[in-house]
């Protein structure tokens, strides 16, 4: 059955991005277009964006009927995205902004009336058009409305028979509003309760979703498990245990188009497994450009990564001079986020000229170079849904150091010394200790066993990352949640 299928999300590479979300929406679209279904992705139009030539005006005027008996009328747009669709709401007071969510990582205090509307617009979009798709698939907590509205005040409409899945992709952002913004949305009142979108007094529309999807996934099997402990569980791990039976971990793939070294055009020189000459020439290159001492001896340890607490790289920051001091080797720090964080590794790339690089900020070129020009790639990550750095590391022959959690440890086989199995460098505590320990690890493993590293290089260039098993998992889950939708839940 070839599926018509509506994504849902904030943001859709290459349009709009923050984080790994918008890369995992746009591959999954274009993977299930690519076998046949009828896939559109909806998403606000924020000005940031830039619009391609090929966009289109489809909708001047589509009716928003939200509560408190308001009535917006909103523009649709509409471009290419592979054999897929995007499907662009423009609504100027909502999106007409810097940033997605954030401006100087301060919250816009509107998000539950922005990304409310978002989703009722969503289905006013399906109900408008016609187009009613036998799945939505919801993304994250912006949109964990739609299934309550499925639910509830739409349920008598043809899109009462859609099926809902709702991928959680880090739950530590749920979407916790003023109970008001439910009475905007136009949701009904009896909603707030303890088994739908209340939690602690306030409307969390993550945990609404959690209640009323059809099934719920994560983006790694091993996550699916961790949030139903009280450890990751972010106060839902017993909505989580409630829905165990609906829900599903699928661990994420990546672009292999856009990420693989043998035609990667934003790096200096293609390389791959029996013709490794060109990472040489990447490290080189990273080395000139960044300021570090060219070196084709000394270890390159790279990070690209949002700078913030769940990433663990505070404890990069505190043993960064003691690595170079002691072990040889050479930090490229590329990212921002928490004003100290970015501060810390201004300060200690200034301490260590040569040795220690950072851009604070982001760069898609530089950071296929890091990916490319790099020895190894650290990350120390206190939780990670899946995350997506250390797969394209893996590809570009990159040896990951990372925590066991996650993705990470669905992705990243640990390095057996002596044989050359494994593709990577795995710690278990969140401690500096750790980190330190393993990074010497690998760094004697660099010095002392130099055939362990290529054998291990071949292992992680040769692992399959695409989209085409996990998009096979979805289409299960959507069969599953559509077959359960049908009999009426």
């Amino acid at each position: 059955m070839k599926k018509k299928i509506l994504m849902v999300s904030p943001e859709c590479s290459p349009f709009s991005k923050v984080g790994g979300l918008s890369d995992m929406v746009a591959s999954l679209s274009k993977q299930f277009a690519e076998d046949g279904c009828q896939v559109k992705v909806f998403t606000p139009l924020y000005s940031t964006i830039k619009r391609p030539k090929n966009m289109q005006k489809v909708m001047d005027n589509l009716s928003v009927h939200m509560g408190l008996g308001i009535e917006e009328y909103a523009s649709v747009w509409k471009a290419p995205l592979g054999k897929a669709e995007a499907v662009f709401l423009e609504f100027n007071r909502y999106y007409d902004r810097p940033g997605i969510y954030n401006y100087h990582s301060v919250s816009y205090d509107d998000n539950g009336g922005r990304f409310s509307f978002m989703a009722r617009a969503s289905l006013e979009y399906c109900l408008a058009t016609g187009w009613i798709p036998d799945v939505i698939h919801c993304h994250d907590w912006t949109t964990g409305l739609i299934p309550v509205y499925l639910n509830t005040t739409l349920r008598n409409t043809p899109l009462g028979r859609t099926a809902t899945v709702f991928t959680i992709h880090n739950l530590q952002h749920q979407g916790v509003f003023d109970r008001g913004v439910l009475e905007y949305a136009g949701l009904p009142q009896s909603e707030f309760r303890a088994d739908s979108c209340e939690s602690y007094g306030a409307l969390n529309m993550l945990k609404g979703a959690l209640y009323n999807a059809t099934k719920i996934t994560t983006v790694s099997p091993t996550y699916s498990k961790e949030i139903q402990t009280p450890a990751y569980g972010c106060g839902l791990d017993h909505v989580l245990r409630f829905r165990a039976a609906d829900l599903i971990g699928i661990l994420n793939g990546i672009d292999t188009q856009d990420w693989n070294p043998a035609v990667d055009k934003r790096i200096p020189a293609n390389y791959k497994v029996g013709s490794m000459e060109g990472k040489a020439v990447c490290k080189e290159a990273l080395q000139k450009k960044v300021g570090l001492n060219r070196d084709a001896k000394a270890p390159l340890f790279g990070v690209v990564s949002r700078l913030y607490d769940q990433k663990g790289l505070d404890l990069l920051a505190r043993i960064a001079k003691p690595l170079v001091d002691h072990m040889d080797i050479q930090l490229m720090i590329l990212g921002n986020g928490e004003g100290w964080l970015e501060e810390a590794f201004r300060n200690l790339t200034g301490a260590n000229p040569g040795r220690i690089a950072s851009y604070i900020g982001f760069d898609n070129d530089l950071s296929h170079l890091v990916e490319a020009g790099s020895d190894f790639f650290i990350m120390p990550s206190r939780f990670e849904p899946c995350g997506l750095n250390q797969m394209y590391s893996m590809v570009y022959g990159t040896l990951p150091v990372v925590r066991r959690t996650g993705g990470l440890a669905d992705t990243v086989e640990q390095y057996v010394q002596g044989s050359g199995r494994g593709t990577g460098f795995i710690f278990d505590d969140a401690t500096a200790d750790a980190l330190y320990n393993t990074i010497g690890w690998a760094c004697s493993t660099w010095f002392d066993r130099p055939k362990d590293i290529t054998a291990m290089r071949l292992n992680a260039m040769t692992r399959d990352f695409s989209w085409k098993n996990s998009s096979r998992r979805y289409d299960q889950v959507y069969t599953w949640a559509i077959g359960t939708r049908s009999l009426g839940f």
